[in-house]
């Protein structure tokens, strides 16, 4: 991964300042496959709790996770069966999220009140894996719009629409049209 490359995907914000503000419980935004999504870390409460007061979303949906590898996500999951590892494996990366049996510590705020699974996929998106490895970590991805509004797709719509309460990074949104379809894995049944 040259230098440049991530400085382009950093924009004006420098990788320590984003973890720095990652770990503290901030929320960036950050392109995706169909628009820019809102991210912060996947066991941090406060940005959890950040993400869906500025979202005005209601605590009991859950939320995406996306990582730049099933390994990245694991932690988050109860381990998966050979065929199962294979199955997520080949469809990633791809616009396809899976919901998949989750880790009894991941947050009810991430998986949804009363739910034991979890959204998560590998995106078909070079630069939101890329963020996730350069983070190291998993990250939150739910649409960058505040709920029932229409979601942004470039920079100057997050500012517009969120000002300072995210750290934008810079980046452009991939060609899909639609949000991602999700799955669950172990019926095979398409949700959306």
């Amino acid at each position: 991964m040259s230098v440049m490359y991530t400085h382009r995907i950093m924009g004006a914000f420098d990788l320590r300042r984003l973890k720095q503000h990652l770990r503290r419980g901030g929320v960036i935004a950050y392109a995706c496959e169909a628009c820019f999504g809102l991210g912060c870390l996947p066991n941090n409460q406060r940005g959890l709790r950040q993400i869906m007061t500025i979202k005005q979303r209601p605590q009991s949906k859950g939320l995406i996770v996306i990582g730049d590898s099933l390994n990245r996500l694991q932690p988050l999951l109860k381990p998966l069966t050979p065929s199962q590892t294979e199955l997520v494996n080949q469809a990633w990366p791809a616009a396809k999220t899976f919901i998949i049996p989750c880790s009894d510590k991941v947050s009810a705020l991430l998986r949804g009140n009363g739910r034991d699974k979890l959204a998560v996929r590998v995106p078909a998106h070079n630069d939101a894996r890329l963020l996730s490895k350069l983070v190291a970590s998993p990250l939150v991805s739910t649409s960058c719009n505040r709920s029932g509004k229409r979601f942004c797709t470039n920079t100057r719509e997050v500012k517009r629409q969120f000002g300072r309460q995210v750290i934008v990074v810079d980046g452009r949104i991939g060609r899909n049209k639609q949000p991602s379809q999700i799955f669950d894995l172990l019926s095979g049944r398409r949700l959306r």
